[in-house]
């Protein structure tokens, strides 16, 4: 499977941006997908979650009511609705999957693929 995330940008405090991951190839339609976030000097950090079919939703503290995750069955693609973003959400952003069914999506370890990255910088 690959995936490919996109959607960053510059924006402003208090605007949105959504991000797209789009998954590609063999099992690319199995399994739940991640938005994890690395901020300049920091360690990757879990942001939100959903299962492969979409009925469970998971989300960091900082980002719960602001965050909305959405997966399009059709084409394979998870979202990630952000409003009302703040300078703290600064990062880039990654997408992943992992390869098997019914573990913690919160956990880095579990996720084997991952997407490029897309940069969201946020002003104040």
């Amino acid at each position: 499977v690959q995936l490919q995330a996109s959607g960053g940008g510059l924006v402003q405090a208090g605007e949105s941006l959504t991000l797209s991951c789009a998954a590609s190839g063999r099992d690319s339609s199995k399994y739940g997908t991640g938005w994890f976030r690395q901020a300049p000097g920091k360690e990757r950090e879990f942001v939100s979650a959903t299962t492969w079919s979409g009925k469970n939703s998971y989300y960091a503290d900082s980002v719960k009511g602001r965050f909305t995750i959405s997966r399009d069955s059709a084409d394979n693609t998870v979202y990630l609705q952000m409003n009302n973003l703040k300078p703290e959400d600064t990062a880039v952003y990654y997408c992943g999957k992992p390869k098997a069914y019914g573990i913690d999506l919160t956990q880095e370890s579990v996720y084997s693929v991952w997407g490029q990255g897309t940069q969201v910088t946020v002003s104040s």
